[in-house]
């Protein structure tokens, strides 16, 4: 009689759970590396390239206007999405593991997400829901490392590498040790979005979270050949200086920066990861899923416009990845759920990719884990329409020497005013965002009052998440770099 009743009640609570599994929303993040925030229609209406699943997708969600990466290149902005938490935390605060000269030395690096943190991958899965990951990782140096052992399921093609480098780059062979090589000259971005929809019809189902993170756009520039005699065909008809030697950016020196997107290749590589995009939303289109998926889609810093062929341009924003400027660090920030979201929404309120991971959270009707998502604001109320967020500040902090030609800073946004701070001397430079969204007029001189706030807040917060600092180069170095006090 016992073992009757066991059964009974396992019966019964497998019929419940299942239906309530159901239920539960799916989620789809896009994450797409070195898009610039005026890449695509939803954000530049002008763009030189076309990108209508994309704009489709902000169309039928909300697009956020102000929306920000944590840090000016990927690695740590990635472990922000991942964990909750600003990069700065755990000393993550460049791509893995990215060391340049300067100056001075820069601050030490770690250059792992932590086992220990819990990723939003795990949070999930934990609650039952199944877990997919495709294309660049670029979190830890090893396997031990790699989305497998942080949460997901499924890995096709997240190792340690920040590009697609090997084989034929983003042709098959790719030369990935996750991801199988297929036919020849398949297209890489399109290889992965078919992997994404696999993983989708195999778990249709069942609730599941599927992380698309291309690599594209980053280098190498390489795009489909007829692509790029499209574009360069297009290229032909505009006039205008696509370079300037401008003070676009801090330093002492003028730096060479696009000022107009023109580049054919570039844009072939914007085609096919909108194509991409489009297959995985047609996708759950076709399987009746869309209703009940809520979709993210965001860069992991800004567009490529100061070095390595400097493909697209940021403008009217100032500088772009690698820059503590709006050009490295303001993304397109997409979310759709059509059970909270409303057609064509748009929201000003400026927001970080902290705030994923306690919105998706929240979306999936999981309890929040404010211990691990420290420095995230779930965005659902935000998404009904209903009340804003507390008022808050953001902040970066990047004590390295880019690749791009971006200096050691840190910064602060409150409101619509931003300090961007200098490691190398400890200069300050302040904006009004609302009306010099170029930050061309610097008005620290006549703010000082402003200016004595803001730093004080950014200074509490460095020591809220123990940054580290500029070093001299060794003993003998008689300058020493700056400290906040």
């Amino acid at each position: 009689m016992t073992r009757l009743v066991n059964l009974f009640l396992f019966s019964s609570l497998v019929f419940i759970s299942t239906p309530l599994l159901a239920e539960k929303p799916n989620i789809v993040f896009f994450l797409v590396d070195d898009l610039g925030y005026m890449d695509i229609g939803a954000y530049n209406p002008k763009t030189f390239y076309q990108t209508p699943n994309i704009d489709k997708l902000a169309k039928t969600g909300m697009r956020f206007t102000d929306g920000y990466a944590a840090n000016p290149v990927c690695s740590p902005t990635r472990y922000s999405i991942m964990t909750g938490k600003y990069p700065t935390r755990v000393d993550a605060t460049n791509f893995f593991s990215g060391k340049r000269a300067g100056k001075f030395r820069p601050a030490p690096l770690n250059s792992v997400m932590p086992l220990e943190e819990i990723t939003i991958a795990e949070a999930l899965k934990d609650t039952g829901y199944k877990t997919f990951f495709a294309g660049k990782w670029h979190l830890g140096p090893n396997e031990k490392y790699w989305p497998k052992n942080q949460g997901f399921d499924i890995n096709k093609g997240g190792h340690s590498k920040g590009g697609p480098w090997g084989g034929n780059h983003y042709f098959s062979p790719y030369g990935n040790p996750r991801l199988k090589d297929g036919p020849k000259g398949e297209h890489l971005p399109l290889r992965l979005a078919d992997e994404t929809n696999k993983f989708i019809s195999d778990n249709k189902d069942r609730p599941f979270f599927a992380y698309l993170s291309f690599y594209s756009v980053h280098t190498p520039l390489q795009g489909d050949s007829k692509l790029v005699k499209k574009y360069k065909a297009l290229a032909e008809k505009i006039e205008g200086e696509e370079f300037a030697e401008e003070e676009q950016v801090i330093g002492k020196r003028k730096r060479r920066v696009r000022i107009l997107q023109k580049h054919a290749v570039y844009a072939a590589m914007m085609e096919s990861m909108d194509t991409a995009v489009g297959k995985v939303l047609d996708h759950l289109e076709k399987l009746g899923l869309t209703e009940n998926t809520a979709v993210f889609f965001m860069s992991d810093n800004g567009g490529l416009s100061t070095s390595e062929g400097s493909p697209t341009s940021n403008l009217p924003f100032r500088g772009g990845k690698g820059w503590t400027y709006e050009g490295g660090i303001r993304e397109p920030f997409l979310i759709r759920y059509p059970k909270l979201t409303q057609a064509g929404g748009v929201n000003s309120t400026p927001v970080i990719s902290t705030d994923f991971y306690p919105t998706i959270l929240d979306i999936a009707r999981v309890p929040l884990k404010p211990k691990q998502h420290l420095d995230g604001k779930s965005l659902v109320p935000l998404l009904e329409g209903k009340k804003k967020l507390q008022d808050r500040a953001l902040y970066w902090h990047y004590p390295h020497y880019s690749n791009q030609g971006g200096i050691p800073s840190g910064a602060i946004r409150e409101g619509s005013y931003k300090l961007i701070e200098r490691y190398e001397d400890g200069r300050v430079h302040l904006y009004d965002l609302s009306k010099d969204i170029g930050e061309k007029k610097d008005l620290a001189e006549s703010m000082p009052e402003k200016v004595q706030a803001l730093r004080k807040k950014l200074h509490a917060w460095y020591k809220e998440v123990d940054a580290k600092f500029l070093q001299p180069k060794n003993k003998e170095q008689v300058e020493k770099p700056w400290r906040p006090e």
